[in-house]
């Protein structure tokens, strides 16, 4: 199912569909090694590469993917999405921010709001998410939105070019 992704807001965040008209403000983070150094995906060196994925996102299934725009400047900071995942009945999160916006708490603000968005609307109530080891400040992204440490596992880029040893969480909401 392809899912009307809805505009949504946090108290500074407005969470809207991307387009690939915001290719030029995606490719600030996307082409950034630094932020994609833990990403699935691996660092985009065109800016082409980050059009074709914002093409992409007009047809995934079961899944919402949300630009992050800061409200008090209107500037576009990350992305980050939120899909269900049928053969585990589970839903799993992630966000990715521009370097310079690190640290600031927005990862966590856009991501419990994603959380609030398909309890809400799709009565949602079991969610994972997960880390690389050597990534621990997502991890207490991860924390803050209320997951806990569930094991050890790893995941690799989409172009296999490198694994990570990762730890997953879990929330189950009753």
């Amino acid at each position: 199912m392809v899912f009307d992704i809805p505009t949504i807001e946090t108290e500074r965040l407005i969470l809207r569909p991307l387009t690939v008209d915001d290719a030029e403000y995606v490719f600030k983070w996307t082409g950034d090694e630094c932020v994609a150094e833990y990403m699935i995906y691996p660092c985009h060196k065109d800016i082409k590469v980050t059009k074709e994925w914002l093409k992409s996102l007009e047809n995934l299934e079961n899944e919402y993917t949300w630009g992050f725009v800061r409200k008090s400047d209107s500037m576009l900071i990350g992305s980050g999405g939120i899909r269900f995942r049928a053969d585990e009945n589970v839903w799993s999160f992630g966000y990715n921010l521009r370097f310079d916006c690190w640290g600031n708490g927005y990862a966590t603000e856009a991501s419990k709001r994603m959380i609030e968005y398909v309890i809400a609307e799709h009565n949602a109530h079991e969610f994972v998410a997960e880390h690389a080891i050597e990534n621990s400040a997502s991890g207490r992204v991860i924390e803050k939105c209320g997951l806990v440490f569930d094991s050890y596992s790893e995941y690799s880029k989409f172009d296999g070019s490198k694994t990570f040893k990762c730890k997953k969480y879990r929330m189950k909401l009753d």
